[in-house]
This record gives C-alpha cells, sequence and structure tokens, in this order.
C-alpha cells in the first residue's frame, strides 16, 4: 500500500536523500560552501559579491573575524586569487564549552574575471569584516552603450 505513494524510481530510503541534499542546499545558500580543512575540521567559505560597472569590477568579501595580515589578494592571468586564515582565538582559562559552533582554518577563493583589468590600479580595502577590492577596467575595455536597432521580418 504504502510503495505505491513511493515515485517508482526511488527506493526505500532514497525520500531522506533528495531531503538532505535540500538541506544541504540550504545550508550552503545560507552560510557559503563548506569545505573541508588540512586537519579534517570544517570550516565556512567567505561568501562574495561581485558587481561589475561601466569602469570597474567590484568583488567583496565576508570575513568576519578575520585579520586583514592573514587575507593574500593576488590578480595574475585574469584570475582574482583571496586567500587567508581565520586563526582559532587562544584563551589562557579552560572555558567549558557546551556548544561551539564557530569556523577557523584557511580559504582560497578564486574568480576568473574579464579580460582589460588595469592591474596597476587595483585596490583592496577591509572594514567591519567586510573585504572590498575594486579592479579597474582599462579605457579601451570600458564599454560604450550603442543602441542596436531590432528588424522585423
Amino acid at each position: 500500500m504504502f510503495r505505491s505513494l513511493i515515485p517508482s524510481s526511488h527506493r526505500v530510503g532514497e525520500p531522506f536523500s533528495s531531503l538532505q541534499r535540500e538541506i544541504n542546499r540550504l545550508f550552503e545558500d545560507t552560510f557559503g560552501a563548506i569545505e573541508p580543512t588540512g586537519d579534517g575540521k570544517p570550516f565556512v567559505m567567505p561568501s562574495i559579491d561581485v558587481k561589475e560597472t561601466d569602469k570597474a569590477v567590484e568583488v567583496e568579501a565576508e570575513l568576519p573575524g578575520v585579520d586583514e595580515k592573514d587575507v593574500q589578494v593576488t590578480f595574475e592571468d585574469g584570475v582574482l586569487t583571496i586567500k587567508g586564515e581565520k586563526k582559532t582565538q587562544k584563551e589562557e582559562s579552560k572555558a567549558g564549552y557546551r556548544v561551539s559552533e564557530r569556523s577557523y582554518g584557511s580559504f582560497v577563493r578564486t574568480l576568473d574575471l574579464p579580460s582589460g583589468i588595469d592591474a596597476d590600479k587595483i585596490s583592496a580595502d577591509c572594514a567591519k569584516g567586510v573585504l572590498k577590492i575594486t579592479l579597474p577596467k582599462l579605457a579601451e575595455a570600458r564599454s560604450k552603450a550603442k543602441k542596436i536597432e531590432i528588424k522585423g521580418s
């Protein structure tokens, strides 16, 4: 009787695997991708926003609790790399934690960017846990709006 309620493509137990995939997707959409560190402990990758204007590409990365000196930004062959580490806070007193959900570890984010970036004028600022990288476009790469006529058939 219950088998008729389960789609024929699913075997017993598989409806839960689709639920697990949806829960994982929800957490990734909310907190970012979870990747293992070298010691097997998971950490959360920083979320990023990428915005393109006529004059520049702007990248913002959320890095709460990460010190600027622990972040390295490089640009090579059209690829922007943000590399860093959120270090574990060492406390002198032995606090009895019941729950610890904060994540620590290294991360690397790479972005392929459009050609025409002026590498000599790239700047980066970090304030309130948000890293903002501005990648100005070369003058010849700046888009110029051109109205295109649409012909009827």
